[in-house]
């Protein structure tokens, strides 16, 4: 059996970060295992650009992206094994994988950083009534399908969920050919960035239907067409509002799902509205030497954010296995309560005499709100009140917590962020 210092499960934009980040700060024994045949992650096959503004303050493609960081792994000679399928984590982070090469083999690790990405919520889970044609796709799948593999998934193309994929999506296939019809959203919101709305849709003529859903397929061997309703506040159709399209193509992008089955199955404790893992400030999930980063961890919508997240999260494990596995004194835990309109936070709790001089919390609203404040509080004393003219479900919010002033906060019991009406 081999043994590992620090090993990453995940090979993409946010286990390469975690691994540079972890050699960076000490630690020479690192193993990165992805499933994929190369590096990268889902960035290989998002060939548009918008990339990298954050991180390298120029804008990249996704493959341009990775490279950066796959060349970073390379440079620092960090040890990593492709084609690689994780099966199992044991309760003493001993890690049960198998490859054609090797077979099945065991691993142990002193830590271990979960980076296992996301997927694409499917049909099934969407519960579309209607018949099994061919033409029904994820949108992620059909980009790789036109990006890389090189086929067009149809020809006239309707999209159900206004996520990034499908808002990118909607502009890839119009410029290979295809009419996409309309972009229709559950939602009374888009799920996506503002500005790939307006690239992606608008740029084109493409109409977005908010609150509305697909409520049949029709086609039994090929997809020949789709209903359309509007839907009420509970998300039911309502009747009278159909509306027919005759398509070949219907591509969904009705949310990403955190990849977290090997989380579950090691017992981390999960946040129920992130479905991934509860994390403290050090990206610690509640199994002590496992840390998490990335989309396993929540969905973001910046790539840069995850390289952000996953490179502190390689940090602390370098100083969990420098400090002979302990992330040292733990002192007193204080939960970070979401409320009032802020769905959740990351990380869930701090201790902070772990901190760093500054945390980044992150999370997401509820809702739309316009020319609101988000707001903190430490018990019931205000320390953040910042106005922001919108704030929109599909774009990640912020808020830096400094150490010194929770420090200096006397009888510290729990920390709020909620939003605030003007």
């Amino acid at each position: 059996m081999s043994s590992y210092d620090i090993v990453i499960i995940g090979g993409g934009p946010a286990g390469l970060a975690a691994a540079a980040s972890a050699k960076r700060n000490g630690i020479d024994s690192i193993l990165i295992l992805e499933r994929d045949s190369q590096l990268g992650g889902i960035l290989n096959q998002c060939i548009h650009n918008g990339f990298g503004l954050h991180t390298f303050k120029e804008e990249l493609t996704g493959p341009e992206y990775a490279k950066r960081f796959i060349d970073q792994v390379e440079e620092l000679k960090i040890e990593y094994k492709l084609n690689t399928m994780v099966m199992d984590i044991a309760d003493d982070k001993t890690i049960t994988a198998m490859n054609r090469t090797d077979g099945l083999f065991k691993i142990e690790a002193k830590a271990i950083v979960l980076a296992m990405g996301c997927r694409e919520r499917s049909r099934g889970a969407l519960n579309i009534p209607g018949f099994r044609p061919a033409g029904v796709y994820s949108a992620g799948t059909a980009q790789r399908l036109v990006n890389i593999e090189g086929y067009m998934p149809g020809r006239e193309v309707v999209i159900l969920g206004s996520g990034d994929i499908g808002l990118i999506m909607a502009r890839r296939m119009t410029l290979e050919g295809a009419k996409v019809k309309v972009v229709a959203e559950l939602m009374p919101f888009s799920g996506g960035l503002k500005r790939n709305i307006v690239q992606c849709l608008d740029d084109f003529g493409i109409p977005l239907k908010l609150s509305h859903t697909v409520v049949d397929i029709r086609g039994k061997e090929r997809l020949e067409g789709i209903t359309l309703a509007e839907v009420d506040n509970h998300g039911k159709p309502i009747p009278g509002t159909e509306e027919d399209y005759t398509c070949d193509t219907l591509l969904l992008s009705c949310g990403l799902i955190p990849e977290n089955e090997l989380s579950r199955g090691i017992g981390v404790d999960m946040n129920a509205i992130t479905s991934g893992p509860s994390v403290n400030e050090s990206l610690e999930t509640s199994i002590e030497g496992v840390f998490a980063c990335g989309n396993v961890l929540h969905v973001h919508d910046l790539v840069d954010f995850v390289s952000e997240e996953a490179a502190a999260a390689g940090k602390n494990a370098a100083k969990y296995v420098q400090n002979n596995c302990t992330m040292g004194e733990a002192g007193k835990e204080i939960p970070i309560i979401a409320t009032d309109g802020v769905r959740y936070t990351v990380p869930k709790t701090i201790h902070v005499n772990r901190m760093e001089d500054e945390l980044v919390v992150r999370f997401r609203v509820g809702a739309v709100y316009k020319n609101s404040y988000i707001t903190t509080y430490l018990n019931d004393k205000q320390i953040i009140h910042r106005k922001r003219p919108i704030m929109a479900p599909g774009e990640m919010e912020e808020i830096k917590l400094k150490k010194s002033e929770l420090e200096a906060f006397g009888g510290l019991e729990n920390i709020t962020v909620k939003i605030e009406e003007a």
